[in-house]
């Protein structure tokens, strides 16, 4: 991702150095994106319309209090984070859930995360077996050094399957959930 992609050209690198001062709010502002959890107007934390107390949020990353609130009024007086924080929202993962469920879930980091076709190469291996996918999620590059693709899927996967998956030339590594 380049710094000119996302919204107004609004990349993580840019969004951290807008509070390239405080390592704090800086921390504060990584769990929001993290957790995709949005700014209301009235400087609230929330996950939908839930709010989450920023003793909490404070707690969750070691600042006091009076960092989250600081970091909630700097996200309001920028237009630009505003539009950000206040259009986040966090999507529900099977991940956790899936050995409950009885779902496989396959973690693949891979060499170049930008290489176009990835998600499309491993899903469509997986589809041409006849497997059910239940959800597809990325981690992005900016936010972790080795960004994975996770693919939840419906019962076992076949080991030929497996190890076709592993042997793409984009795949650095595979593990099974």
């Amino acid at each position: 991702m380049s710094e000119d992609d996302g919204p107004e050209g609004a990349t993580f690198d840019a969004i951290m150095e807008k509070f390239a001062d405080s390592p704090s709010q800086q921390a504060v502002i990584r769990l929001l994106l993290e957790r995709g959890f949005s700014v209301n107007d009235e400087g609230r934390v929330v996950s939908g319309g839930i709010e989450i107390p920023n003793t909490g949020i404070a707690r969750e990353v070691g600042v006091d209090r009076r960092v989250v609130d600081a970091t909630t009024d700097a996200i309001l007086a920028d237009d630009e984070l505003r539009r950000i924080f206040q259009n986040i929202s966090a999507i529900p993962s099977l991940l956790d859930l899936a050995p409950v469920l009885d779902l496989t879930a396959l973690a693949i980091t891979v060499h170049e995360a930008d290489e176009p076709g990835i998600v499309a190469t491993v899903t469509t291996a997986i589809a041409d077996r006849g497997i059910s996918i239940r959800q597809t999620f990325t981690e992005d590059p900016e936010f972790t050094d080795q960004p994975r693709l996770y693919v939840i899927a419906e019962g076992d996967l076949p080991g030929d399957l497996v190890t076709e998956i592993r042997d793409l030339p984009f795949v650095h590594k595979i593990e099974l959930r």
